[in-house]
């Protein structure tokens, strides 16, 4: 009978022999480093980058940092400035044209999800028409296959001014793609690496996880006071030391590639001829959304970074309110905000301003959702009625309203604003009563103005 130890002694002798005819596996590939961003862009139409191009300029030529920049929609919404095209040509037109700006700076990697240009102040109908889950899943895959440092996107909050849909949209879509790209669980077959890489029976995307790690915002609202010492700021005045021009004239040069857009392309090409840029030497604004390494809320987008990836960070989450006794509130985008912020960790976004605000347009409809929950346990009436100043016009949402009991009641209430008058801030108030007393109130102040979205 063999010892045991001659046995072991045998069989670890032929183990090493089978290794040692055994091929070494090729080394997995990293992620393809083409498509790596320090900072990723989220906007919803092209020409919304135009809002940040001097302080990208300066990044890039500077300080080499990569940009990579995500569209929302291809803009094919809105007039034409330079020819007939409307529609799906305006837009085909504008995705090269926001190609060729990028290009200009150097930059390649560049994406649009596809969604509709969608006129309108409404966040949640912008979600709406761009299928929301479908477009976030994209941002997600994005996310990974950039892993980006720092996103940068449009401001997710109601501003008089900055309150394009499609805007918010693209903040919204951004800030949830930064909570869930390094989540395993969500989208995973995304990061499930596939059967056969070089082969055509793939199953799964092969991306990685990613958590990128700061968050910042910025918006072209009618007015900038509440953006004061909520984030960095950056100059556009400075000469770029490489390219020996100033960072406002690089931005004007970019925004010049938008020609169908009046607003834009067609303002920079007269400044550029006429050699006024004051337009664009505006310091480039940005407000602090978040970040997972130490900084400053004032300190620079890259202060802190540090080198390699973080792991992830879970948002706190939704939790639903609980509401006790009668409790009015606006319904709609501001309702959804008020939630928003607190599930995805941005509650010093519910202080920017100092109460809700609206544009709108001398003639034109207000429409201000509003929601009255009835926490208790027996049916209540309540009632709404509104102080307007003069010249306003009470269309609807003035009534009494029967409210069950653990039941909230949606009312859809309709001012409409003076048809003349100069450029104003007013202020417009709904009070709700119950049993005689009262139970709440609503203030929205209202910038009347020329021109603008319907509300």
């Amino acid at each position: 009978m063999k010892s045991p130890r001659l046995v072991a002694s045998a069989l670890l002798a032929c183990l090493r022999l089978a290794a040692a005819e055994l091929p070494k596996a090729p080394p997995a590939p990293h992620p393809d480093d083409r498509f790596k961003a320090d900072i990723l862009v989220v906007v919803a139409h092209p020409d919304d980058e135009t809002e940040i191009t001097g302080y990208l300029a300066k990044a890039i030529y500077e300080e080499h940092r990569r940009v990579a920049v995500i569209f929302g929609t291809r803009g094919d919404g809105g007039g034409n400035a330079e020819g007939y095209e409307q529609a799906a040509a305006l837009g085909a037109e504008r995705e090269i044209e926001g190609r060729r700006a990028l290009a200009s700076f150097g930059i390649m990697n560049v994406w649009f999800l596809g969604g509709p240009d969608t006129p309108g102040q409404d966040v949640l109908r912008s979600l709406e028409t761009w299928n929301h889950g479908a477009a976030l899943a994209q941002a997600v895959r994005l996310v990974r296959l950039t892993r980006p440092e720092v996103i940068l996107t449009w401001l997710p909050v109601y501003v008089a001014g900055e309150n394009h849909g499609d805007h918010q949209a693209a903040g919204v879509i951004a800030t949830e793609a930064f909570d869930l790209a390094g989540d395993a669980t969500v989208l995973p077959e995304q990061i499930a690496p596939p059967r056969e890489r070089q082969g055509i029976s793939n199953l799964t995307e092969g991306l990685h996880a990613w958590q990128p790690k700061k968050l910042y915002y910025f918006s072209d609202a009618s007015h900038t006071d509440f953006l004061e010492g909520k984030g960095p700021h950056y100059a556009t005045t400075g000469t770029s030391a490489s390219r020996g021009v100033p960072y406002y004239r690089m931005a004007a040069d970019e925004m010049s590639f938008h020609l169908t857009q009046g607003d834009t392309g067609q303002l920079a090409r007269q400044a550029i001829a006429k050699g006024d840029f004051k337009y664009f030497e505006q310091p480039v604004m940005l407000v602090f959304g978040k970040s997972h390494v130490k900084s400053g809320i004032t300190a620079d987008i890259f202060a802190g970074l540090g080198h390699g990836p973080v792991p992830f960070v879970p948002a706190p989450g939704y939790r639903a309110p609980q509401d006790t006794g009668i409790t009015v509130n606006l319904g709609g985008p501001w309702n959804f905000y008020r939630e928003f912020w607190k599930a995805h960790g941005l509650d010093q976004l519910a202080g920017l301003l100092g109460s809700p605000e609206v544009a709108l347009a001398p003639g034109e409809r207000l429409h201000l959702p509003i929601l009255i929950h009835n926490g208790t346990d027996d049916a209540r009436d309540v009632t709404l009625t509104a102080a307007v100043p003069r010249g306003w016009t009470i269309t609807a949402g003035q009534a009494v309203f029967p409210v069950d009991a653990r039941e909230t009641y949606p009312v859809e209430t309709v001012l409409t604003s003076p048809a003349k008058g100069d450029p104003a801030w007013q202020t417009v108030v709904w009070k709700a009563e119950s049993n005689g007393k009262t139970i709440g109130s609503i203030s929205m102040r209202v910038n009347l103005g020329s021109g603008g979205l319907p509300q």
